[in-house]
């Protein structure tokens, strides 16, 4: 004959629990950043990237300014790398040519040179 034993279910103190997930989410809220821009995962990847460390800027003797072509030539002479590429874009009146140029170690470095005004 088999016999059935009851067991009882434990008993939670229900108010006590509340507490708890109370006092964890108060302690939890102490570790939140208090910056906007903390989450920004864009400006921190940037800010750690090679790349975007150190922008060397060459100055041009040239009273009118360098074209793109000359820019290029410029700086693959100076850094003896490889262009991997190169654009304009006018700031304060001015072209600014930004060129990447591929070191010999691998790294792209961002070089800025001032062009023409405008």
């Amino acid at each position: 004959m088999t016999r059935f034993i009851a067991i009882k279910p434990p008993s939670y103190d229900t108010w006590r629990m509340r507490l708890v997930l109370t006092f964890l989410l108060l302690a939890g809220l102490v570790f939140l950043p208090t910056r906007s821009d903390a989450f920004d995962i864009e400006q921190t990847l940037k800010a750690q990237h090679v790349q975007y460390q150190g922008e060397q800027s060459y100055s041009t003797a040239q009273q009118g300014g360098m074209s793109l072509a000359q820019a290029i030539e410029s700086v693959r002479r100076k850094t003896n790398g490889r262009v991997v590429s190169a654009e304009t874009k006018i700031q304060g009146g001015r072209e600014v040519h930004y060129i990447k140029v591929l070191t010999r170690d691998g790294k792209v470095k961002t070089h800025r040179v001032n062009g023409r005004s405008r």
